[in-house]
């Protein structure tokens, strides 16, 4: 199984920023998620983000909300999409970060839940509504596992929860770089930058940025303001779905090139 921590250490040594696409399992179709996964992979993804369908996904914009209505239609259910992993992970060499909510993690029992989704191949996990002062409980049990955990900072967070946070994430740090959902913007908010700075300033753990970035240049834009890992959501989900399976696979494949060689110059 591929550490994320490990991914970041390699890209710092050849001075890389890490590309990190984000894709609803599902949809349109698990067979075509599995097929994804395998394109960003040959494509230039660092590491992938999956997100487990979710009814009520309170950090997801209109586009990748959508996708998870369109998934939980079909009956994607958790055990569904660690299938597809299982299916993959011996195909690839990126590592799989789990993108779930808490409510299924607490209905199966956290060292459960860990259990399954380390035996499917899957290294990182992102909980976004799991609270800081709440996270320990899932911290030191994934931590035994082998599975890295990466907490959350918002904008809004004060200077003393960014170290909190910072101390405690694993794997690497995820800053929201807006406030509200996931989506395409037409700009990135420049204080991106002094935040990014901040926390660089505080720890010497990876800091990757993501809801908003939809396209090259704004991908360039955020590594040239120090994050190590650009994380691109709504603007991948919505190419795939466009179309049929095959234009969409197509779709992510030059996206996710045009991404990678944009944070490579």
């Amino acid at each position: 199984m591929n550490s994320v921590a490990r991914r970041f250490q390699h890209l710092k040594q050849n001075s890389e920023c890490a590309l990190i696409p984000f894709i609803t399992a599902g949809d349109p179709d698990l067979e075509t998620t599995a097929k994804a996964i395998e394109v960003l992979a040959q494509n230039g993804a660092d590491m992938i983000e999956l997100g487990v369908p979710y009814s009520d996904p309170l950090a997801d914009g209109p586009t990748i909300q959508a996708a998870a209505t369109r998934a939980l239609q079909k009956g994607v259910q958790l055990e569904d999409v660690l299938e597809v992993v299982k299916t993959v992970e011996s195909k690839i060499e990126v590592p799989i970060i789990l993108f779930t909510y808490y409510n299924p993690i607490y209905y199966r029992g956290v060292k459960s839940f860990l259990k399954q989704i380390k035996d499917a191949g899957i290294s990182g996990l992102v909980v976004p509504d799991l609270p800081l002062e709440e996270a320990e409980v899932l911290l030191k049990p994934a931590a035994e596992m082998g599975i890295e955990v990466t907490l959350l900072v918002a904008p809004t967070s004060s200077q003393a929860r960014i170290e909190a946070i910072a101390a405690k994430s694993q794997g690497f740090i995820y800053l929201v770089s807006v406030t509200g959902v996931t989506g395409v913007r037409s700009q990135m908010a420049t204080d991106v930058k002094d935040l990014l700075a901040d926390l660089h300033n505080t720890t010497n753990k990876p800091i990757g940025v993501g809801f908003g970035i939809s396209n090259p240049e704004q991908a360039k834009q955020v590594k040239d303001w120090g994050a190590d890992a650009v994380i691109v959501g709504s603007a991948v989900v919505k190419r795939l779905a466009e179309g049929t399976p095959e234009s969409g696979l197509k779709a992510i494949a030059e996206f996710c090139h045009s991404l990678k060689q944009a944070i490579l110059s």
